[in-house]
């Protein structure tokens, strides 16, 4: 038997959600300017970094304290005692001297010491001070003509040390090479062993 009455029977899906139109464009249009702002805006760097500028080094690079050395590298020894060259600055280990140098001149390096790889522009004063100083050490290290001799002298004198120490050296290799000379055998023992033939029996 049917149900009689104004009432739907099941599932009331007949409510709708309706939205606000104008709050919703309100929103994009919020959105959108706030889009526009940020294409016009400048974007956000950093401000740069003031870097020294390069200068040269007041240290020797000491490539050769370890060559020809013998070293144990485990796999857990720390970089500064691995094979290769360590940079202490950069915390990396190079293995050969020219990749070294390279790397020490790097623009890496140079940042992590906080120099830039660009070069001071000296001012005319600074020249000036330059090519006195290198005028004064000229003139403190000048050598007399007597000096030049004295050296010239000295230097041959080294010279021909250096050729008689040569040539006794060669004296001596020549006389180790030389055979040496047949010790004297006693004929009596010579003759048990066998030989007596060897030798000649005339006398002289």
């Amino acid at each position: 038997m049917a149900q009689s009455g104004s009432n739907p029977v099941g599932v009331d899906n007949t409510f709708r959600r309706k939205f606000n139109r104008e709050e919703y464009l309100e929103r994009a249009r919020e959105r959108e300017q706030q889009e526009e702002e940020a294409r016009n805006k400048p974007k956000g760097k950093a401000p740069p970094v003031q870097r020294k500028p390069l200068k040269h080094r007041d240290y020797e690079v000491d490539l050769e304290s370890r060559l020809g050395k013998t070293q144990v590298v485990t796999p857990i020894a720390p970089l500064s005692q691995q094979a290769g060259y360590y940079c202490s600055v950069c915390e990396c280990v190079v293995k050969d001297s020219a990749n070294y140098l390279d790397h020490i001149n790097g623009k890496k390096h140079q940042r992590a010491l906080g120099m830039s790889m660009r070069v001071e522009r000296a001012s005319l004063q600074q020249v000036q001070d330059r090519f006195d100083k290198l005028k004064k050490q000229k003139v403190a290290g000048s050598f007399s003509e007597q000096d030049l001799d004295d050296r010239i002298m000295k230097q041959q004198q080294e010279e021909e040390e250096r050729k008689r120490q040569r040539r006794e050296r060669k004296k001596e290799k020549k006389k180790e090479k030389a055979p040496e000379e047949e010790p004297e055998i006693d004929p009596d023992v010579a003759a048990m062993m066998g030989f007596g033939g060897f030798r000649s029996s005339s006398k002289k």
